[in-house]
């Protein structure tokens, strides 16, 4: 039996029929700690919107994170990088850690950052245990995580690896205005009015 559009839209929930809303409207929102549950969804969410095509299509994913694993971040940045569609990425609350290098993967031109974000970025952290052989492994794949991290900022800013180290990935944490990440070429202008 087939339903009418109304009909189901009158069996959704609120919730449900923003969702539905924000889907039809190519947006997503990416907020939390970034672990795998969010990234699958996140992951879909380009992969569903690249199967349907539309012409003129942007996709808009609104972050606000303290970040989270690494490697689903990277994860999620690859597929990102795969898109046929431009990704704008809206920064606002907080993006920090992991979210910063997602916010950052969105398509140049369209990344926004709103005034009052609270912005940050460091260097990979971890905690490490384990037999020598396994230490010499482990510290080998945080290089490459690191390796990663740099150039991840590299294609995002136009920076070079040397100045991607010295201002975004310093040996401490380091705080960003909303304008100093538009200077580093972060991000690439304020989130105004639509």
């Amino acid at each position: 039996m087939m339903i009418s559009k109304k009909e189901f839209d009158d069996n959704l929930t609120s919730e449900e029929k923003i969702d539905v809303g924000l889907l039809s409207n190519h947006t997503h929102f990416l907020t939390g700690e970034i672990e795998e549950e969010m990234v699958e969804s996140a992951i879909k969410w380009i992969v569903y919107e690249n199967l349907v095509d539309s012409p003129n299509k942007v996709l808009t994913m609104y972050i606000n994170s303290e970040g989270g694993n690494l490697n689903d971040a990277f994860g999620l940045i690859d597929i990102m990088k795969t898109s046929k569609y431009p990704i704008r990425t809206i920064g606002l609350g907080t993006i920090a850690s992991a979210a910063f290098l997602i916010f950052a993967s969105g398509t140049k031109g369209q990344r926004y950052i709103a005034k009052n974000t609270s912005i940050m970025s460091h260097q990979y952290s971890t905690e490490i245990y384990g037999k020598y052989h396994e230490l010499k492994s482990f510290v080998k794949e945080k290089e490459l995580n690191n390796k990663r991290m740099i150039d991840v900022l590299k294609d995002a800013t136009g920076l070079d690896a040397r100045t991607v180290r010295n201002k975004l990935l310093p040996a401490a944490d380091v705080w960003l205005t909303a304008e100093e990440l538009i200077q580093h070429g972060v991000a690439d202008a304020f989130l105004t009015r639509r």
